[in-house]
């Protein structure tokens, strides 16, 4: 049977990360829409006004322009923008949530508060994902530092799609990040989720993410954190498998 797959990106990103993904899903007949959040990709949305209720009116709003209900499919801190927008869309719309290497939240979660807990600093020293962040002067919204993106987020993918990564990388907003979902057990704790763990990937381990909220299921995807450059085919194969 078809299904409706809603994308939503991570962080910095935008629905260009999908673009291998995209048409592979709509080969096997399902209905596909990658979403630009606000500020992101086309979406000209200030990045530095832009807040999670933002980002999950976004998600919303594409979800109800569908008939019939919706899987939604987030990336990285997309999870956080997934959760608070099957909140809002119930269980009657929302069939299933994949979360890809993603924020998995409980209520009153942020992707920082996540961060923060799950990510501790390397006894060691080394450099870790955030040090790449480059803030405005403002402290509102960070870009990467694309000197050291391909070593965290796109080590196994080829040198095209590092370029055409870095080309189309944004500003992304702090404020979504920060925010707590506002999530309930009946609605959002109801609707059955999947976990696409990335075990190569170096921006931070989610393995214990993938168990902060009950998933029917994990599945470990051996690539970085951007399976969508890197293996489509088997990131799809996994998405259609839930």
């Amino acid at each position: 049977m078809p299904k409706t797959y809603l994308l939503v990106h991570g962080a910095n990103d935008g629905a260009w990360v999908w673009k291998k993904v995209v048409p592979l899903l709509q080969a096997q007949g399902h209905r596909v829409a990658a979403i630009d959040l606000p500020g992101h990709g086309e979406d000209k949305t200030p990045p530095e006004a832009v807040t999670l209720e933002d980002y999950a009116e976004k998600v919303v709003k594409v979800a109800n322009a569908q008939p019939g209900p919706v899987i939604l499919v987030g990336h990285s801190s997309g999870g956080i923008s997934i959760a608070q927008a099957a909140e809002r869309l119930g269980t009657a719309k929302v069939e299933k949530l994949i979360f890809l290497d993603a924020f998995l939240p409980k209520n009153g979660e942020s992707a920082l508060s996540l961060a923060e807990r799950l990510f501790p600093p390397s006894p060691t020293g080394e450099p870790t994902f955030a040090d790449s962040f480059i803030f405005d002067s403002t402290g509102a919204t960070f870009t990467l530092d694309p000197a050291k993106v391909d070593h965290f987020l796109y080590h196994d993918c080829s040198a095209e799609d590092q370029a055409f990564a870095k080309a189309h990388a944004g500003k992304q907003p702090i404020a979504p990040l920060a925010t707590p979902v506002q999530v309930s057990d009946a609605v959002y704790g109801a609707i059955p989720k999947y976990y696409i763990l990335c075990t190569e990937a170096r921006n931070g381990d989610m393995s214990e993410m993938a168990k902060n909220v009950p998933t029917r299921k994990i599945v470990t995807l051996p690539t970085s954190h951007s399976p969508f450059f890197s293996r489509p085919q088997a990131l799809v194969d996994l998405i259609v498998s839930f």
